[in-house]
C-alpha cells in the first residue's frame, strides 16, 4: 500500500514505527488514516522480522480524535454490520484488532490525545506519555458517552465518573497515577525512551511475546471486558438521539471550529485554552 496519511519505518531492529501523519490537523483519525494504519498493523504482524510497533503522532501531538468533517460510516476499514451504533461498534471491532494482534503495539503519546485518540492510545499493549500530554473525551460535553468505553476498565470507576461527567482532560503524569499509562517522561526525552523499551520488548521471540500479551488479555476477558465495552455501544448510540446532541451536530454542520470552540468556551479549556 502506498501510505498517504502515515508514515511507518524502522527505527531500531525488529521495530516497526507508525506515525500518524496530519500535523496540520492534529493527526484526526479518518477513515483513509485508519485504513493505512490497520494495514501497517497488520503487515508487521506478520513479518517475521518485526517484533513490536509502536504508534505515535507527527508534529503537536497524538491525536485530537475522528476526524468530524469525514463521513465515518463511509469507507470504513474493515466490514462491521450497518444499521444502528455501525460507528461505535465498528470502533470496539478496531479496539479488539488490536488487542488480538500476536505482537505488541506501543503507544507514544504527547501533546492532545482526544476522543478517538484515547481509544487508539488504550487499545495498544504499553502507553508511554509526556509528562504534560492532555488525555481526555470532551466529546461527552455535546454528544455523547465514548465509543469504546474503556474508561472504568483502565482508570477505575470514580476516575471515570468524573471524566465522563466534566470532559475535562488529565496531564501525562495523571494517567500514570490513574492507570491509563505505564509511564511518563518529559516530551523530549520521549521518543528516546519509547525506543529504548520496545528495543527491550524486542528481545524476546515474538512466538513467546504472543502468548505472554494473551494471558493478560484473557483474564480481561474473563472479567468481562469484551462485554462490557461491547454492551457500552448501545449507550453512546442511545445518547446521539439527545436534543442536546442533534443541536451540536447541527452547529459543526455549520462550522467545525466554530461548534468545538462554543462546546468549550464554558469550561475554559482545550481549544479555549490554545487562544489564551
Amino acid at each position: 500500500m502506498d501510505y498517504q496519511k502515515i508514515i511507518v519505518d524502522e527505527p531500531l531492529p525488529h521495530v516497526q514505527r507508525i506515525t500518524l501523519n496530519r500535523p496540520e490537523k492534529r493527526n484526526p483519525l479518518s477513515n483513509e488514516l485508519r485504513t493505512e494504519m490497520f494495514h501497517a498493523l497488520e503487515t508487521g504482524d506478520q513479518n517475521p522480522d518485526i517484533r513490536v510497533t509502536i504508534i505515535r503522532g507527527a508534529g503537536s501531538c497524538f491525536s485530537a480524535g475522528y476526524d468530524l468533517q469525514s463521513n465515518v460510516a463511509e469507507d470504513q476499514p474493515f466490514y462491521t454490520a450497518g444499521g444502528l451504533a455501525n460507528w461505535p461498534r465498528h470502533v470496539v471491532e478496531g479496539f479488539f484488532k488490536i488487542w488480538d494482534l500476536g505482537k505488541p503495539v506501543i503507544a507514544q503519546v504527547h501533546g492532545y490525545c482526544l476522543a478517538g485518540g484515547t481509544e487508539l492510545a488504550t487499545a495498544c499493549d504499553l502507553v508511554y506519555v509526556a509528562d504534560d500530554a492532555k488525555i481526555g473525551y470532551p466529546v461527552v460535553r455535546s454528544i455523547s458517552p465514548p465509543d469504546n468505553q474503556f474508561y472504568p476498565w483502565i482508570v477505575g470507576l470514580r476516575r471515570a465518573m468524573e471524566m465522563m461527567l466534566t470532559g475535562d482532560h488529565i496531564s501525562g503524569a495523571e494517567a500514570v497515577e490513574s492507570g491509563f499509562a505505564n509511564r511518563a517522561f518529559p516530551e523530549a526525552e520521549l521518543e528516546e525512551n519509547v525506543l529504548r523499551i520496545a528495543e527491550r520488548v524486542a528481545k524476546t521471540p515474538s512466538d513467546l511475546q504472543q502468548i505472554n500479551k494473551r494471558a493478560v488479555h484473557r483474564q480481561m476477558d474473563a472479567m468481562g471486558i469484551r462485554a462490557g465495552i461491547r454492551a457500552g455501544t448501545e449507550m453512546q448510540q442511545l445518547a446521539t438521539f439527545t436534543a442536546t446532541t442533534q443541536a451540536h451536530l447541527a452547529e459543526i454542520r455549520k462550522g467545525l471550529t466554530q461548534a468545538l470552540q462554543k462546546r468549550d468556551e464554558e469550561f475554559g479549556d482545550y481549544r479555549t485554552a490554545d487562544k489564551d
